[in-house]
């Protein structure tokens, strides 16, 4: 928010300078994020008027002006501004002054012709960014007056980054008493007085939409001149708090606004038909906006109407058929309370941001309509006239916030920050934020004010405290005390090792968002229980992710779409599912892998990445673990976004931990990439279990190997035949080596060979070869039973 120097010192009493001014704020929260110093250097610099205007004989776009600057005589002046004319008023820079640019006026000759000063424009003048030609003052201007003194410079534009959770300083009312308490002043804000009626016109309101919109006041005022001039006054606070002065009905609405925080908005009451209606949008009402643009509306918004039709977007911005224009005699005024949520989100849902839905979406005082709108009727009628009707009301006492007191006890006050602050500027500092103080026997009951959103519980009360007391005022400490350690469970790896494992086998590391289009849920079938944001940043970030495959293939995309043909990225995050109440969370890890299966190099032949690298990859995972053998995969009940053919089901114990393969085809098309994307996501638990460490001898006695090859059905899983080969011989079994696969002549075809290495050793003994020689049979037998094998001769 920006706002004039000079505009809060008229408010409130500040016995400090500028830098004190900015130091103190940014000190109490309120950040200030730029200082724009205006006016400075600006000796020298008076009020003028052209009085004759003539071509320049040796320049087309030059002018020879003859300008009063008050001094008895006229100045010759050359001047090349394509709105310098005769009869207007403007700065002029006589000679021997210094603009703030360091430009030094001095008598000169321009093109054969002599100048004795120079006429500004605003940007010459450091006063603001319009180069576009001189700086026209009021035609009431005297002339010869110091411009710094008409102006009221020097002064300074302020600029301050404002937390969501303080709305009330969005006006310069709601600071004023911030830096009341800070520099021990007073608001010195005069009250605002109810303008009479005048005429007896009057349009009535009705509230149709609920909660949302709980408090509406309107007011018709007749015969406006919305031709009138916005006083200088007004159109140089609203200029240095970064709005532009466009006519005296949007100026007043802007002038009140900054002042007291309140939005206001103006219609051309003979545009209405009948009763002003606060109703939630049809579903797709279109409604063409003071900007030109059509807003394609639905239930979710707010609408202002009346019998006939929407006016404008509750909040936001009014439409464009019912604005005032320099024809308007009759403006329908209205301040309004709409609570937060029913404002949130729905600027950004229209591609726009507005003041109003600002200070709407962050709460706005829910008092301050009926002062706002007496302010702004005041201020209307001074400038452009006419006549007010009667303030019509109409709010829904129910939804309105109660005040509701807060206590704060001296012990929890002291306890928390560390010192005592005597209880008289405890006092002093809620009664100067506005807040009703009594004092009870072990602290203060304290009612915020209707402005105070976040005020709620006693810490917040501390944190007012603290900050306008001065957290510098608070001495740093070094905490005493043992600080336990972490204990690490030793059943469970490390995240950290998951990751350096995968970049040690060549992935890099990614970190997508955890929110994500609704459409690209929908494409890869994922949209089951996922969870909708209230207020997404972007129709592309509306819902929370319920796998990281998504996000993680598009940044795979967004590479590729790089020239970057090897792409191979992991990441380690959380997945979200609604349930009903707060949604579950998941930890997972997922990989993705598009391009060559090894870097280019001279020492092996280039091949796409396929299954059995991304086979491997989970291997090298569940290796750790040191449990592989609860491990497998099978081919059953696969994803729609996996390749039926080439997709596995990953299981740990018989249960599902993940999947990994190539992407659908049809999927693959979708997403705009070729068919060699594989990818992998594991639940992250089971990936991390690990089995106990366990000291154990090293084996005193050899261990045996025994080689068989077996023919068996093509479609039997290397899985389900380690799984017989272990079952029948426990723990004389230490390994099962997989040495070769064979199809071809000598193998039926639908059947394979598997050639197979079977590691026994006893832990007491040495194995025989007729102890060998009985593993192996068991081996064949098992293998006979569950895998329809044969034994090959």
């Amino acid at each position: 928010m920006k706002f004039s120097e000079n505009w809060l010192r008229e408010l409130v009493s500040i016995d400090a300078d500028r830098a004190a001014l900015v130091h103190a704020l940014t000190m109490s929260g309120l950040e200030v994020e730029e200082v724009t110093a205006l006016g400075d250097g600006l000796n020298g610099v008076v009020v003028a008027e052209i009085v004759e205007a003539t071509k320049h004989p040796e320049a087309d776009r030059l002018q020879v002006c003859k300008v009063d600057a008050g001094q008895g005589e006229l100045l010759q002046i050359v001047c090349g501004a394509p709105n310098a004319r005769v009869g207007i008023r403007i700065p002029l820079a006589t000679v021997g002054a210094t603009l703030p640019g360091g430009i030094a006026i001095k008598a000169a000759k321009l093109r054969g012709v002599e100048s004795f000063g120079m006429l500004c424009s605003a940007k010459e003048l450091g006063i603001d960014a319009d180069a576009s030609g001189l700086l026209e003052l009021p035609a009431d201007a005297p002339v010869g007056k110091p411009l710094a003194d008409y102006l009221g410079l020097p002064d300074a534009s302020i600029e301050l980054k404002i937390t969501p959770n303080r709305p009330d300083v969005l006006g310069l009312t709601g600071l004023a008493h911030d830096v009341a308490a800070l520099f021990g002043s007073h608001v010195r804000a005069a009250g605002v007085a109810e303008v009479p009626a005048t005429t007896g016109s009057t349009r009535a309101v009705r509230l149709d939409a609920g909660a949302d919109a709980p408090r509406y006041l309107g007011r018709i005022i007749e015969g406006v001149d919305t031709t009138a001039k916005t006083p200088l006054w007004m159109a140089e606070r609203l200029r240095r708090a970064g709005l532009r002065p466009i006519s005296p009905v949007v100026d007043v609405t802007n002038y009140v606004m900054m002042e007291l925080g309140q939005p206001l908005h103006a219609f051309d009451n003979d545009q209405l038909a009948g009763s002003v209606v606060v109703r939630h949008a049809v579903d797709g009402e279109i409604l063409k906006l003071l900007d030109g643009s059509e807003a394609k509306l639905d239930p979710s918004f707010v609408v202002i109407a009346d019998e006939a039709k929407a006016l404008a977007v509750a909040g936001v911005m009014g439409g464009f058929d019912s604005r005032v224009t320099d024809v308007t005699r009759n403006v329908f005024l209205e301040a309004a309370h709409f609570a937060p949520a029913a404002i949130m989100g729905r600027a950004r849902k229209l591609g726009m941001h507005t003041d109003a839905s600002h200070r709407f979406e962050r709460g706005v005082d829910p008092a301050l309509p009926k002062r706002a709108l007496e302010r702004a009727t005041e201020l209307l009628i001074q400038i452009a006239g006419g006549h007010a009707g009667p303030v019509t009301t109409a709010e829904l006492g129910e939804h309105l916030r109660a005040h509701v007191p807060v206590l704060l006890r001296h012990a929890r006050l002291r306890r928390i920050l560390g010192i005592d602050v005597a209880a008289a500027e405890v006092t002093r500092i809620f009664t100067a934020l506005g807040m009703g103080v009594e004092e009870i026997p072990d602290g203060w009951r304290v009612t915020p004010p209707s402005s105070r959103f976040d005020i709620e519980i006693e810490e917040d009360l501390i944190e007012e405290v603290a900050r306008i007391h001065g957290y510098e005022r608070i001495p740093t400490t070094t905490p005493a005390g043992k600080i336990a350690l972490e204990p690490v469970a030793e059943a469970r790896l490390p995240e950290m090792a998951l990751r350096d494992q995968l970049a040690a086998r060549g992935y890099f590391e990614a970190v997508t968002l955890s929110f994500v289009s609704a459409d690209l849920l929908k494409t890869w079938q994922l949209d089951h229980a996922w969870v909708p944001l209230a207020n997404p940043l972007s129709a592309d970030l509306a819902v929370m992710r319920t796998s990281l495959l998504p996000g993680l293939v598009e940044a795979l995309r967004h590479n590729r779409a790089r020239q970057q043909d090897r792409v191979r990225l992991f990441e380690v995050a959380r997945s979200f599912h609604a349930t009903g109440g707060a949604p579950d969370e998941v930890g997972r890890v997922a990989v993705v892998a598009s391009g060559n299966a090894r870097a280019e190099q001279w020492g092996e032949a280039s091949r796409p990445v396929d299954f059995y690298d991304l086979k491997g990859d989970l291997d090298a995972l569940i290796a750790h673990t040191g449990e592989a053998q609860r491990w497998s995969i099978d081919a059953d009940g696969l994803p729609a976004w996996l390749h039926p053919g080439r997709g596995a089901r990953v299981l740990r114990d018989g249960q599902p931990a993940g999947f990994l393969g190539a992407l659908h085809p049809a999927l693959a098309k979708a997403l705009d990439l070729g068919p060699d994307v594989y990818v992998m996501e594991l639940a992250l638990e089971p990936v991390l279990a690990r089995r106990m460490p366990n000291a154990t001898r090293v084996a005193r006695f050899p261990a045996v190997r025994r080689d068989i090859a077996m023919d068996l059905p093509e479609n039997v899983a290397w899985a389900a035949v380690e799984g017989a080969v272990r079952g029948a011989l426990g723990e004389l079994l230490k390994e099962v080596r997989l040495f070769d696969r064979y199809v071809g002549k000598g193998v039926e075809e639908g059947r394979k060979s598997l050639a197979m290495g079977l590691i026994l050793q006893d832990a007491s003994r040495t194995l025989t070869d007729d102890d060998a020689d009985a593993c192996v049979a068991d081996a064949v037998k098992a293998l006979e039973q569950t895998c329809k094998a044969r034994l090959r001769g």
